[in-house]
């Protein structure tokens, strides 16, 4: 008895631990600047020299000014996480400005590492996730200035400018590295592409179709 005990404990304690990897590592000092050209591959990034590190390891300068929109999507993300700023390594958190033209939009894209705190700054944004299969429910809302709305990790989610003025927001990711799937890029852009009658028989159209839409990525 006091064996079968000892293995359910021995279960929940390797249940915890997963439980507990399942996001960025915590760090286990001050900090861990990412040595960005060192040769050690690790998950993540190892850790420049404290004694080499500067106020310019932690600092990033120019999220005040607006990304250019001028593209099909009407939108533009300025990324700040551990490219940017390598004292974000370890510390499971980064950050984005996305600039929106009137009517752009960021199109539906899933972050695998991450959930998304997104607040608006300026102007109106529709935004909205859909649940995981097999329900699918779309969940969506109108922000105005100074809303905030939650996407859950892995979930796939989008913004759109709804208003003739253009729109910023920024938002909080709970990862150092937090990583974008864009759901057209990567369906109809990946390299090689997808056959083309695999993918007109998942979207129930025809290989012309398929051949049409893959020809814009």
């Amino acid at each position: 008895m006091a064996t079968n005990h000892l293995l359910v404990l021995a279960g929940i304690l390797i249940a915890t631990c997963f439980v507990a990897f399942a996001s960025d590592p915590s760090p286990l000092q001050d900090f861990c600047v990412a040595d960005t050209k060192g040769p050690v591959l690790v998950n993540g990034f190892a850790c420049k020299d404290p004694k080499l590190v500067t106020a310019d390891d932690f600092s990033f300068s120019g999220l005040h000014m607006p990304g250019n929109t001028s593209n099909p999507v009407g939108s533009r993300v300025t990324p700040v996480n551990v490219a940017q700023i390598p004292g974000l390594n370890t510390l499971g958190i980064s950050m984005v400005r996305i600039d929106f033209a009137p009517w752009g939009i960021n199109p539906p894209h899933t972050h695998p590492r991450a959930t998304e705190v997104l607040t608006v700054i300026e102007g109106t944004l529709e935004v909205g996730f859909v649940t995981s299969n097999p329900e699918n429910n779309l969940i969506t809302k109108v922000l105005q200035k100074g809303d905030v709305i939650v996407f859950p990790v892995n979930l796939v989610h989008f913004q759109r400018n709804n208003g003739n003025g253009n729109t910023v927001a920024i938002a909080a990711l709970s990862s150092q590295n937090p990583g974008v799937i864009t759901v057209a890029n990567a369906v109809f852009g990946s390299n090689p592409a997808i056959a083309n009658d695999l993918l007109a028989k998942s979207f129930q159209t025809d290989t012309k179709t398929i051949d049409w839409i893959q020809s814009k990525f």
